[in-house]
């Protein structure tokens, strides 16, 4: 009798352990991390205010000749963040604006990732670990290429529509940071912890507003903005206007070739700064 009950419980731990075996291949298949997103890359280089605006801090007839600079659009924008700038050391930021001839708010949310030493994959992958993975539909990639770094953003936009007739106006600070928290999206609501970007977009303020322009062209076959962003300069008494030019495109390699074809036209006309920029930290340092 305990002969043949060893014999059984050997059979059932044979079976379970068939099973298991069976079973196994099926649960690492569940756990396999999903692919890297695929990034856009949007080249960014600052141009020297001083060679390119003329005394009313408008475009020369030189940069707008040299660009093809047919069309112009004003764009109110602010962004909202604590006193202690809690969305922006976590990577975060949320932005608010108001395009000249829309009918709607935009709001979007934002999460950076600094890319080290050009290792793309590495910041992609690391978002990839934090939920920014390819089955994300609501986020875009994207490749902020300055003149020496490259930064990860992951975005989200969405649009409020009103009745507004096209107007610049921006809705008082109260209502405009409601609609950030209507729309906010999970990632950033419950970032770290549960409810962390809504309490952070809870105590928020604004910072800006900036009225903004944008100039659109061509060049080298590719469609460039130049935007102008009248910032309050450092000491707080005056304009300190940053003016950018940048393209975008899909391919790597298309970036990579027209951003050092730029860098050596700019510099050959003597328009270029040699620096990395970021706007959106200038406004959140001097709003």
């Amino acid at each position: 009798m305990k002969h043949w009950l060893t014999k059984a419980g050997t059979l059932v731990l044979s079976a379970t352990l068939l099973l298991s075996a069976f079973q196994a291949p099926e649960t690492a298949q569940a756990k396999k991390q999903e692919a890297n997103m695929v990034p856009s890359y949007e080249v960014k280089l600052l141009l020297d205010s001083a060679q390119v605006l003329n005394s009313n801090l408008a475009l020369t007839s030189a940069v707008t000749s040299q660009f093809n600079l047919t069309t112009s659009r004003q764009t109110n924008v602010e962004y909202f963040d604590t006193n202690s700038l809690g969305l922006d050391d976590a990577g975060w930021n949320a932005r608010f604006r108001k395009k000249e001839d829309k009918n709607n708010y935009e709001l979007t949310y934002k999460k950076r990732y600094a890319v080290q030493n050009g290792n793309i994959d590495a910041a992609l992958t690391l978002a990839n670990t934090e939920g920014f993975d390819i089955t994300d539909d609501n986020y875009k990639a994207e490749i902020d290429w300055g003149y020496s770094k490259q930064t990860l953003s992951m975005s989200v936009d969405k649009k409020v529509t009103k009745s507004l007739n096209g107007a610049l106006g921006l809705p008082s600070e109260s209502a405009a940071r409601q609609m950030l928290l209507d729309e906010l999206p999970g990632k950033l609501k419950n970032w770290g912890t549960s409810n962390w970007g809504k309490t952070q977009l809870q105590n928020s303020r604004a910072y800006g507003p900036i009225l903004t322009t944008k100039h659109t062209g061509t060049w080298n076959g590719l469609e460039v903005d130049v935007e102008i962003w009248p910032i309050r300069n450092a000491a707080g008494t005056g304009i300190e206007p940053i003016v950018e030019i940048s393209f975008k495109t899909d391919e790597y390699s298309v970036a990579n070739t027209n951003r050092t074809a730029l860098i050596n036209s700019l510099n050959n006309l003597g328009w270029l700064v040699p620096a990395d920029g970021l706007k959106t930290q200038l406004v959140l340092e001097r709003y």
